[in-house]
């Protein structure tokens, strides 16, 4: 009877310790949703950092360097395409004044919310004061960027503690385990910058030579929702053809075609040489990780929804399909996987 309560009394306990910690990693499920999105931005500037370090520029300078190119994108696009898109909007919206109805109170809308960005020329104002982003937005960003900062610096220290815990026959596996999911976060991030300069740009030159209403904003919108899975590029598609339809007929087939093209060269030609097998998903995998992360984490975390399902499809091929992850190809986009030399 001692040994059953005391087996009982185990078992109790260890029962309530799982759920105790599943309620409070839910609670901090936010937490946990930047902390990731940290480590991957981390992940995409590690190599080019340890580039620069190989040039005898410190990590930290080579880290600050990374978030003044980020910035000074960021004040570009403000300054450039901000204004233009709402002069745009303004000069449409005075020639639908007179025609009251659905178009006139999108354009309305529209107007209202690019009127309330910050202009390229608030970011060097010291009294702007966080009425767009929110103190908690702000709050995140930093914290973001700060932890992906850290995890540059402790990533290695991280690696050797975790692989220290472990088994020594498991030890390396471990090791390239990480390594390789680093690699493809990395990967992933790059291309995805990479993709969304390159649409937006084309996009922007196509538009504007078949006369596309707002063509600089919807250009540069469906630039940037090429970071959101399957959604993002259907949403800009729709929203091209339908600003299209309200001149002309002509254009909005016109824009419908472009679009077309452009996601066509995208997928067959642009995604195969830029990501190539960065993360190695299927459109389903894609589509069903796309909607159980918006169901479990909100509808921000989307971003995140290709990256962690790379991270769960690796360690399914090396936990289950006993892959060896020092065999696997290394994925490179813009910088040589560093860490293939290590591999093995």
């Amino acid at each position: 009877m001692t040994e059953t309560a005391r087996r009982a009394f185990i078992a109790a306990m260890v029962f309530t310790a799982v759920v105790v910690t599943a309620l409070a990693l839910w609670k901090l499920r936010l937490l946990i949703v930047l902390l990731f999105f940290a480590f991957t931005v981390a992940a995409a500037m590690r190599p080019s950092v340890e580039a620069l370090q190989r040039r005898r520029v410190p990590r930290g300078v080579g880290i600050l360097l990374h978030y003044a190119v980020l910035a000074a994108g960021v004040a570009l696009l403000l300054w450039t395409v901000v204004p233009r898109a709402v002069t745009q909007i303004q000069d449409a919206l005075g020639d639908a004044e007179s025609e009251p109805g659905f178009k006139g109170d999108v354009l309305t809308w529209l107007n209202n919310g690019l009127e309330r960005l910050p202009q390229g020329r608030d970011l060097f104002d010291p009294a702007l004061q966080l009425t767009v982003l929110g103190f908690e937005i702000a709050l995140a960003i930093f914290f973001v960027f700060a932890s992906a900062a850290y995890w540059i610096f402790e990533r290695d220290d991280a690696v050797r503690l975790v692989t220290s815990l472990v088994p020594r026959t498991h030890r390396k596996t471990v090791s390239n385990t990480w390594d390789l999911i680093d690699l493809k976060l990395g990967a992933y991030v790059r291309g995805q910058l990479l993709l969304i300069v390159l649409v937006a740009t084309v996009l922007s030159v196509a538009f504007a030579a078949i006369g596309l209403p707002f063509w600089l904003l919807i250009a540069t919108f469906a630039g940037v929702v090429e970071i959101v899975p399957v959604i993002g590029p259907f949403v800009a598609g729709a929203l091209a053809v339908a600003v299209g339809f309200t001149e002309s007929v002509e254009v909005g087939i016109a824009a419908g075609l472009i679009v077309l093209v452009v996601r066509l060269i995208e997928d067959y030609f642009v995604i195969p040489h830029v990501l190539g097998d960065a993360v190695g998903l299927s459109p389903l995998v894609v589509i069903i990780s796309v909607a159980a992360t918006a169901i479990l984490f909100g509808e921000l975390a989307v971003l995140l929804a290709i990256p962690l399902a790379a991270v769960l499809a690796t360690l399914f091929e090396v936990v289950v399909l006993e892959r060896n992850p020092a065999e696997q190809e290394v994925p490179t986009v813009l910088f040589p996987a560093q860490d293939a030399e290590t591999r093995g």
